[in-house]
């Protein structure tokens, strides 16, 4: 067995092999507002619930490990006292991933990843209209745990109100596991999902991804797309080019005599059926064609 003083490690490796190890984590995907009411979205794995009397959340926005700087979302929290927590499940994992792409500060993380924005009862902060469950919280306190690059921030929240989908309630008011489906962080690229097991999301680019936000909008309000594509459409750099679509389109036509001639539903089929494959290009290539 190797063996390990943390203090001997990078703190990138060190990093590496806490994530890996200690996993599959619950994701906390943080709601919160600045002080002049913009939106900020982001998702944290360094997270659980403590306490049902009262109802305590902690999760951890943690300083980043190559520069230092802290994320908007404690800088938020720290200001307004306030977040929103929702859950995740695996219809909005892939919008949730792309959400965690580090946009400047301003850009709206909700409109990025094709999330809703619904107003909260209690707290400023929107909450994910797509989260099964979404608690409304204050925050009571943040406990810094360090001030170097790698170090956590305690943010613990107190649940003001919890919104459940009845969709994942059972007939004994309970929730039903199966049906809430949640999705966990692992290490690496890694997720797990509940009743399925891991699977891979690849990370988003650090280029920054175009964002559903900047899609066509015969894409952006397909009723075929789901969440979880509109999230791995957005996670390019830029859209491929007239000339490359083209060529695309000229080659699949020597195989099927009509795809110039589809529907739009037709195309987002054929898409969606592209993306199974992980082809996002090729399934651009269809949706712009």
């Amino acid at each position: 067995m190797l063996t390990f003083d943390p203090k001997t490690l990078s703190v990138s490796k060190l990093h590496a092999y806490l994530l890996s190890a200690v996993a599959p984590r619950p994701i906390a995907f943080a709601s919160t507002v600045d002080v002049d009411g913009n939106p900020n979205l982001s998702p944290f794995s360094f997270f659980n619930v403590f306490s049902a009397n009262p109802p305590i959340l902690i999760f951890s926005p943690a300083r980043r490990v190559r520069d230092n700087t802290t994320k908007h979302t404690l800088q938020n929290v720290e200001v307004t006292k306030e977040v929103v927590i929702n859950v995740v499940n695996y219809d909005m994992v892939y919008q949730m991933s792309l959400s965690s792409t580090e946009y400047p500060e301003g850009v709206n993380e909700f409109d990025k990843a094709g999330l809703t924005m619904l107003k909260s009862d209690i707290v400023k902060p929107f909450r994910v209209a797509e989260a099964p469950v979404q608690f409304e919280c204050k925050v009571n306190d943040v406990i810094k745990l360090g001030t170097d690059g790698g170090a956590g921030n305690l943010v613990i929240c107190e649940v003001l109100k919890l919104h459940i989908d009845e969709e994942v309630i059972d007939e004994k008011g309970s929730i039903n596991q199966e049906k809430l489906d949640l999705v966990a962080r692992a290490g690496g690229s890694y997720y797990s999902r509940a009743k399925k097991g891991f699977f891979e999301i690849p990370k988003p680019l650090s280029t920054l991804g175009i964002g559903v936000d900047s899609f066509p909008e015969h894409v952006k309000n397909s009723m075929i797309l789901t969440g979880n594509d509109l999230g791995m459409l957005a996670n390019v750099e830029a859209l491929p080019t007239k000339e490359s679509i083209k060529g695309f389109i000229e080659e699949l036509e020597v195989q099927s005599s009509n795809i110039k001639e589809i529907s739009h539903s037709e195309k987002h089929t054929l898409a969606r059926n592209y993306l199974s494959f992980g082809d996002v290009e090729s399934a651009w290539k269809i949706l712009l064609s």
